[in-house]
């Protein structure tokens, strides 16, 4: 059962023009969290703003018993979240939702993460690392200031390149026309995962359909209830989990919140 209640904020730091990382102590959400996951966290300890937020979970540390959740400041919601202190205290609901499964037979993984959607990776990242399987990560964003932990990655010696729009870091372009290379290459990767914008996901899964490459991928999308009540935050699949590319007359609706936000990357149909 997911924890529902108050947890104390350890820190709550902005770490971007737009982005904060806030640390939470709650050894009950940790116990059973794992990647890919999120929190729905209450804005304010008021009933103003009456929706809660949806944040993915971007560090899960068992020893200390707290999680982190990057955030990107967007509207009032956020904007009244970057302003809870250290020692305050948080009305969040988790962990919710599917989180990433890595397969029995994955040997050389591709993670790709588009701008704040790089965030829920992370964790996933660390579990690939400790299973001492071999991986390379890309991360695309508009300008560098968007670029969510290269630092990070490079202290622990992890292959990362990145993309920028404007070419202020790394590869002038998008992420997927870096994933293209890796795709195409035959000695390439064996799976993929990965989290980011709509337009960047639906570009990835058309390029690793052709290659018959099979992966994981997380979406974002806006919630009510987050428990699958109020059908708010569906996504249309493929019904019975293959994708036909050919025929898209044949689909379902799932709800992102209980039966994502993690999906095969075969049975998601993202239109144009």
């Amino acid at each position: 059962m997911p924890y529902s209640g108050l947890a104390e904020v350890v820190k709550n730091q902005k770490v971007g023009p737009e982005h904060f990382l806030m640390e939470v102590f709650s050894p009950e959400l940790v116990r059973e969290a794992k990647p890919g996951q999120f929190a729905h966290v209450r804005c304010t300890n008021q009933m103003d703003p009456l929706l809660r937020r949806p944040i993915s979970l971007h560090e899960i540390n068992h020893k200390k018993g707290s999680v982190s959740l990057l955030y990107q400041v967007v509207g009032r919601g956020t904007r009244l979240l970057s302003g809870m202190q250290a020692g305050g205290e948080i009305d969040i609901m988790g962990p919710l939702g599917n989180g990433f499964n890595i397969p029995e037979g994955a040997r050389k993984v591709l993670i790709v993460g588009g701008g704040i959607g790089a965030a829920p990776l992370f964790p996933l990242i660390i579990e690939l690392e400790e299973r001492h399987i071999e991986q390379t990560v890309l991360l695309g964003a508009r300008t560098t200031d968007d670029i969510i932990g290269y630092g990070h990655l490079a202290a622990l010696g992890i292959r990362t390149e990145v993309a920028t729009d404007d070419g202020s870091m790394g590869y002038k372009g998008f992420v997927t026309e870096l994933a293209e290379k890796h795709v195409k290459d035959p000695a390439g990767p064996d799976y993929f995962f990965a989290c980011g914008p709509n337009p960047m996901l639906r570009e990835l899964i058309k390029l690793t359909r052709v290659s018959g490459l099979q992966g994981q991928v997380s979406l974002e999308e806006y919630m009510g209830c987050g428990v699958g009540a109020c059908l708010a935050c569906v996504c249309k699949t493929t019904a019975g989990g293959v994708n036909d590319p050919e025929d898209k007359n044949e689909f379902e609706y799932k709800k992102v919140c209980t039966e994502g936000p993690v999906f095969d990357a075969g049975e998601v149909i993202l239109d144009d």
